[in-house]
């Protein structure tokens, strides 16, 4: 039987003969809204001028904020302009939440409505769209993944404004990014000084990640960052990179996802489940193992206590660590208990 990390390497084809002894790698990946690319991993390629897009993170990042009394339509709030956030619905006494999508994503991807209507549905909350589009759709993966930082970076300075102009707490944010937008929220979170409450990763970008890189995400960009892998080896990233890493089904491939060979339906799967988890009542009651390398093999030795993925409040000062399995349903609830 061809293990799934098998198809990843599968997917990873040459381009045909060129005028330079090197040929660019290529890969096959989804983005944000479930298309497919044959895009650049070289990360030593150089890129057109005329075909990609300019990006200036702090003209270009556009933050939106939702609330049960603009559900629906955002209120841009601009990180050089305290009055921009003094002028809105804003409310300094309510928990704040920002959400940030992945790669050719922007601030229509689904991720954003869904887990504030989750929020919505439980209480009052200033929840924030971080739409990086212009930096995120790009034809050139490489070029996009480099832009993490920077969209941290503003999105640090977004939350000084907050901080300065309304009084707000450092311990009432939470930041939630999905795929390449993980990375950005670990990186906003470095940008603090790991100050910020938590930092949930919901399938952080593999492509193009290692350990020990400056901008990916880590446990020590937040007071508590949790991870959640779903397509975990093929396009999220593989090995822990939280306080807590979540598991469901393996990590791997998730029920549901019938033939998922490059693996975006499991790839989303994890801002589905983080989504719901905000508002059920049933809640992704998970088992902690003995270790990582169990989950890859498929098992899970139960250790210590037990733990829920995701949920509201976060798991921020319950002492929740290491390494978590469990199981969900194929389809909406995915919630088993």
């Amino acid at each position: 039987m061809i293990k799934h990390q098998s198809v990843a390497v599968l997917l990873l084809v040459a381009l045909g003969a060129q005028s330079t002894p090197i040929e660019p790698i290529q890969s096959l990946v989804y983005d944000a809204n479930g298309h497919l690319h044959l895009v650049n991993t070289d990360q030593f390629s150089e890129v057109d001028a005329d075909l990609e897009p300019l990006f200036n993170a702090e003209n270009d990042v556009i933050f939106s904020l939702f609330t049960r009394s603009n559900p629906l339509h955002g209120q841009v709030l601009e990180w050089n302009n305290a009055a921009s956030v003094q002028n809105s619905n804003f409310n300094p006494s309510h928990p704040t939440r920002f959400t940030i999508h992945g790669w050719n994503g922007d601030g229509t991807s689904g991720l954003h409505s869904n887990i504030r209507s989750n929020y919505f549905t439980v209480g009052e909350f200033n929840v924030i769209s971080v739409d990086w589009g212009a930096g995120a759709q790009t034809i050139n993966y490489i070029t996009a993944r480099n832009r993490v930082d920077a969209v941290g970076d503003v999105l640090s300075r977004m939350i000084n404004t907050l901080v300065s102009a309304t009084g707000i707490s450092r311990n009432s944010i939470s930041l939630i990014g999905h795929s390449l937008g993980a990375h950005a929220a670990g990186n906003a979170g470095k940008y603090q000084n790991g100050q910020i409450q938590t930092v949930i990763g919901l399938d952080p970008a593999g492509v193009l990640f290692s350990l020990g890189q400056p901008d990916i995400m880590t446990p020590s960009d937040a007071q508590y960052v949790e991870a959640v892998f779903s397509n975990a080896g093929t396009l999220g990233f593989d090995l822990p990179l939280g306080d807590a890493n979540f598991y469901p089904n393996g990590g791997r491939s998730q029920p549901g996802c019938g033939i998922d060979i490059a693996g975006n339906c499991a790839h989303s799967r994890a801002h589905e489940l983080f989504a719901e988890s905000v508002s059920t009542t049933a809640g992704f009651r998970a088992t902690r193992c003995a270790s990582h390398d169990e989950v890859l093999q498929g098992g899970c030795t139960s250790t210590g206590a037990g733990a829920l993925m995701g949920g509201e409040p976060s798991n921020h000062g319950r002492g929740v660590n290491g390494i978590f399995w469990f199981a969900t349903n194929s389809a909406v609830p995915f919630a088993q208990g």
